[in-house]
Parts: C-alpha cells; structure tokens; sequence
C-alpha cells in the first residue's frame, strides 16, 4: 500500500464520526436541558423577586435589593427558593425542546431551501426555527410554570412542586395549568425569536470580523457565546416583558367563574397599563442577561463535550 493511501487511511480513522439524525438532536436537546435547567435553577431567588414586585408592587417598591430584604425580613432565607422544583423541571424539559427543536427545524429548513437559499434568507430561518420549537417547548414548560409561579405568589398554597402541581390539578382541573398557555406563547416566542436571532447575529459579526472560529480556542468560544448570550438576553428580554408581567398576574389567581382567558387578559391588560406592564424590568434584565449569556456558554461546552458537532451555521465567512 502506497504512502498516501496509508496516510489517508489513518486520517479517515483519527477523524470521529459526525453524528446524525436522532443521535445527533437528542444531544443538542440534552445540552439546551441541562443549560436552561442550571441558570433558571441558579437564578430562582432573582426570579422571586421580580415576580414579587410585578404582583405586588405596591408592597415591593424597592427595587431588586429592596425586594430581596423584604423577602428575607418577612419570609426568611429559604422563601428565596420557593418554586425551585418546577423551576429545574420546568425548564429542564423547554430547554431540550427550545434547543434541540432549533437546531432540528433549522437543518429542515436548510435541507428544504438550500444551504445558498437558506444563508441568503437566515434571519428568517432563525425566526422561523425559534418559534417552532419554542411552541413546543412552552406545552411542556406551561403546567410547572403555572404551578411555580402560584407557589411564588401564594406561599401558603403548597409545600413544593408535588403537592402544589397535585393540589391544582385536583381542585381546577388540566386547563388551570394552561391558563395562561396564550400569555407564556405571547411572551416565550418574541423572547426566544429574540434569543437566537440576536445572539447568531452578535456571534456572526465576532466570528466574521475580530475571531476566526476555525482557529479559536474553545475557551475563546466560550466568550464568545457569553457575550453574544448577555447581548441576546437584554434583547430577549426587552420584548417579553409586558408578557412576562401579564403571565404573573394570570397564574397569581384562579380565574372567575365563566370568565375566558381572552377576557382575563383583556382585563389585565387594562390594570396594567403601559408602564405597568414594564414593572420589574430591571430585575429581569439582570435575571435574563445573564442566565442567557451562561446557557450559550453551556450548551456550546456540553455540545463539544458529547460530540454534537454536526448542526450547520449560516453567515459565517470562509477565513
């Protein structure tokens, strides 16, 4: 056997095998868990707080800090942590959904467009994509949001996840848990639009004009995804907002007898008003800026790590 057809030989049996279909998707859904299931966990007392000061501001009117005192003065240290169970659930099984669904609709689409047709056009990809997945993601997020945010709110109503989750499903039924499944599509599919598109658009730019990515080191592409993640979630969260406040309030209380959620929201809409619907945003632009930024960082890490290598990127120049 010749040199080169030894050499090549070798190569095709250094190189690793580039996973495909469900091999491939199932880890990019196990990353996107494990990222949204850390930093929404990591982060539950700040997402007390906000949600303490969107459902009461008139007793929360001191800010994050202020709100965080409050909390501990009146409740003690462990309220901090109230919904902490729903919380990792909740997300742990949107982030499978959000992330490998994005990654699984945009290669349908690459595959149904073509890979010039699809570069050319990938702003729409990414919107498209996102909402697709964040769709399904939230009709598996929206019963153990429900469940945490009426802990949160209620703290009297159960001990945790088990008995709040059994508690609501026996006294109101399956639809109580997707009352508020138009308020969490209306805030989660702008906020995950949001998400993606801005944080491939930030990621575009840095790899196409200060990093080549092909020679990066992957602790430089670990910044990379953290920064274009903080930039992402500010934006994501930004646009959700008004959603955000309004999904609080509707999960705070079960509704009326005979009373739609269409009229619920109506009527919230109305309270609230626009700076209303704003309340506790700075909160959430701290919440939201950084867990984004620190699920990127670590859905690209564990996607290196379980060799998820195989998904496609649009925009980036050849160096």
């Amino acid at each position: 056997m010749s040199a080169p057809a030894i050499s090549a030989k070798a190569e095709a049996i250094a190189a690793p095998k580039q996973k495909t279909g469900i091999d491939l998707y199932s880890r990019f859904a196990l990353a996107g868990a494990v990222g949204c299931a850390v930093t929404h966990g990591a982060l539950t007392p700040v997402d007390v707080v906000k949600t303490r000061i969107q459902l009461d501001p008139v007793v929360y009117n001191k800010g994050m800090i202020g709100g965080f005192r409050q909390v501990i003065q009146n409740e003690g240290a462990g309220a901090l942590l109230t919904g902490l169970g729903p919380t990792v659930i909740g997300y742990f099984l949107q982030g499978a959904f959000k992330f490998g669904g994005y990654e699984f609709f945009k290669k349908q689409s690459i595959d149904y467009f073509g890979v010039e047709t699809a570069t050319n056009n990938r702003t729409a990809v990414y919107v498209g994509s996102s909402a697709l997945a964040e769709f399904f993601a939230d009709i598996a997020l929206c019963p153990l949001e429900a469940t945490r945010i009426r802990l949160v709110s209620q703290p009297t109503f159960a001990s945790g996840l088990v008995t709040g989750f059994g508690k609501i499903l026996t006294q109101e039924g399956v639809g109580a848990f997707y009352s508020g499944f138009g308020p969490i599509l209306f805030k989660q599919v702008p906020y995950t639009i949001a998400k993606f598109v801005v944080f491939e658009k930030i990621s575009e730019g840095i790899y196409n004009n200060l990093i080549d990515k092909s020679t990066a080191s992957g602790g430089m592409q670990t910044v990379v995804n953290l920064s274009s993640g903080l930039g992402a979630g500010f934006a994501a969260a930004i646009i959700s907002q008004p959603a955000d406040t309004m999904l609080s309030k509707i999960n705070k209380t079960k509704g009326l007898p005979g009373e739609s959620t269409v009229s619920r929201l109506v009527k919230i809409a109305g309270e609230l008003g626009f700076r209303g619907s704003f309340t506790g945003l700075p909160a959430r632009l701290f919440m939201v800026g950084t867990l984004t930024a620190f699920q990127f960082a670590i859905y690209g890490d564990i996607k290196k790590a379980l060799g998820a290598t195989g998904g496609i990127e649009l925009g980036l120049a050849k160096h």
